[in-house]
């Protein structure tokens, strides 16, 4: 009696641990070291040549997301970016994605000063899109927990704006 009540806790538990987050189409994949926290479920690229290539071949937009691992704004964005469904569906369907915890050489990625966290989006054929910006004017792509909705107009832009172009 005791292993069957055990039993049904366990498969209660582990039903219950995943409910609410979002789990892609092909089902739960196995979680990346790559994500850092910004979304387990997603496949994250390695490097900005992995990241450029991946979204070029797929013809992606490619989201690239400076952060440091002890910055209170990137921790507090990490965790609101990672539990909101909507943004983690857009990822996994429309987008490559890259998180970086140091500059790149490419100074296109930088085009208004190194800060995190900064969120860039790039077109599949290469181009940083500067003209998506956050509400900020003195950090152009920062974002902070209240610009969520924003981010995801962003993002909807970043889609749009590759399909009306190419």
């Amino acid at each position: 009696m005791i292993k069957a009540a055990f039993s049904i806790l366990l498969v209660l538990v582990a039903m219950s641990s995943t409910s609410g987050k979002y789990i892609p189409k092909s089902g739960k994949r196995i979680p990346q070291t790559l994500s850092r926290g910004w979304g387990d479920q997603l496949f994250w690229a390695q490097t900005y040549e992995e990241a450029l290539y991946w979204g070029r071949s797929r013809n992606k937009p490619l989201m690239v997301i400076f952060h440091l691992e002890d910055c209170p704004h990137s921790q507090e964005l990490k965790k609101v970016f990672s539990e909101d469904n909507g943004i983690q569906r857009m990822l996994d369907e429309d987008f490559v994605v890259l998180n970086l915890m140091y500059e790149t050489t490419d100074k296109h990625l930088s085009p208004d000063g190194q800060y995190v966290p900064r969120i860039i989006f790039v077109d599949p054929a290469m181009t940083v899109r500067a003209d998506i910006v956050g509400r900020y004017s003195n950090r152009m792509y920062a974002y902070e927990t209240a610009d969520i909705k924003l981010l995801k107009a962003n993002m909807e832009k970043a889609k749009k704006l590759l399909k009306s172009e190419l």
